[in-house]
């Protein structure tokens, strides 16, 4: 019985002990690195070119000869409008350029033997004059019937609808039997083509931030976008981090009274052609110039009330909240703007276990960033 009483004494004092142990902590210096912050912006995407593709003769059409969303190169066939009447009034232009060429070379040859007889007054000045006439007639008729045969030649061209750009056509509005009209009565919408590669995303800017980026260009920390293709990263919807590059090419010359933005614009490459226009995306774009900053991981970050602070671990090995000002999210860290000294130890894990005033057993984690910590020694 005595022995069984002294063990469970000493069971109580070794709780006790252990529960008197400061609880265990991991903690982390700030890494310290050049970074440069990001403005971030809502954008729509769109093509650089888009065609509608409409009749530029009128008839029947014969037959579609494209596939609805597929890739259509520039000159490829699309639509055949039946090209037998404009074949035909072709046919009748030629034959009146070879009539008006025959009466040409006939009105030549009558002048020049003119030319001849004239000298020994066997035809008279005004016969020469008649015939030079006669000879410019037939060759302003000759030049007309040229223009005739162009003209029908086109509209046989024009019968065979083909792509004007390389791009995504849509499908097609118009099936082979029915009846277009050309450019002469409103000509019919066949499709639509849109360029891809590479393709536009606009966005529009905030005054404060196209003055604050006015103020560094003005002060040699930044290049304009006017005159320079400044960089931007675009992530697309349901993605968490940049995945296209692109770079600005131009800005309005004017802010839209209405909502007190100017329009941006940037180009995109598109290889893989997976963006379509009318597709949204965020952009982000260089919104400072590079400087020194502590980082450090969102999860040692807490929240009170309205402030958000951290722990730091004094030199007694006390628990200190210190409140902080937060700057962006720089490669998976998260930059302070105030509060935090490059030489301290805050708590990245088991804050669930450290009071403020009360010590704790601190062990010294990896490097948030893989880096060097901004307090270590070179």
């Amino acid at each position: 019985m005595g022995m069984l009483l002294a063990l469970a004494l000493a069971g109580c004092e070794e709780k006790a002990q252990s529960q008197a142990d400061p609880p265990p902590v991991t903690v982390a210096q700030p890494v310290k690195r050049t970074v440069t912050d990001w403005d971030e912006f809502t954008g729509r995407f769109e093509a650089i070119h888009e065609v509608e593709v409409r009749a530029r003769v009128g008839g029947f059409v014969n037959s579609v000869q494209f596939k609805d969303g597929a890739i259509v190169g520039a000159g490829d066939l699309l639509y055949i409008i039946d090209p037998r009447p404009f074949e035909a009034v072709a046919l009748q232009a030629e034959g009146q350029l070879d009539d008006a060429r025959a009466k040409g070379e006939l009105a030549k040859r009558d002048l020049e033997r003119s030319l001849s007889l004239v000298q020994n007054s066997t035809v008279s000045e005004r016969a020469v004059d008649q015939r030079r006439q006669a000879l410019q007639a037939a060759r302003a008729a000759e030049t007309q019937a040229q223009g005739a045969l162009k003209a029908a030649q086109l509209n046989v061209e024009f019968s065979h609808v083909v792509a004007p750009i390389t791009g995504r056509v849509s499908r097609h509005l118009v099936t082979p039997g029915n009846l277009v009209r050309g450019s002469e009565g409103g000509a019919t919408l066949l499709t639509s083509i849109v360029s891809l590669d590479p393709i536009y995303i606009y966005f529009d800017v905030d005054e404060a931030t196209y003055q604050r980026n006015s103020r560094l260009w003005s002060e040699g920390l930044r290049t304009s976008s006017r005159g320079t293709p400044n960089p931007v990263q675009v992530t697309l919807t349901g993605e968490t981090k940049p995945s296209h590059d692109g770079e600005i090419d131009f800005l309005d010359n004017r802010f839209d009274a209405s909502t007190a933005t100017l329009r941006v614009r940037a180009i995109i490459p598109n290889k893989d052609l997976s963006i379509l226009p009318g597709q949204f995306g965020r952009v982000r774009i260089i919104g400072s110039a590079p400087y020194e900053a502590l980082l450090i991981p969102d999860t040692a970050i807490a929240t009170d009330q309205s402030r958000k602070i951290v722990f730091v671990v004094k030199e007694d090995n006390t628990v200190e909240a210190r409140p902080v000002v937060l700057g962006p999210l720089d490669e998976g860290l998260r930059v302070i703007r105030e509060g935090l000294k490059a030489e301290d130890h805050l708590i990245v894990d088991g804050l669930q276990r450290a009071r403020v005033g009360d010590k704790v057993t601190p062990k010294m984690a990896e490097t948030p960033a893989g880096g060097k910590p901004a307090g270590a020694k070179p």
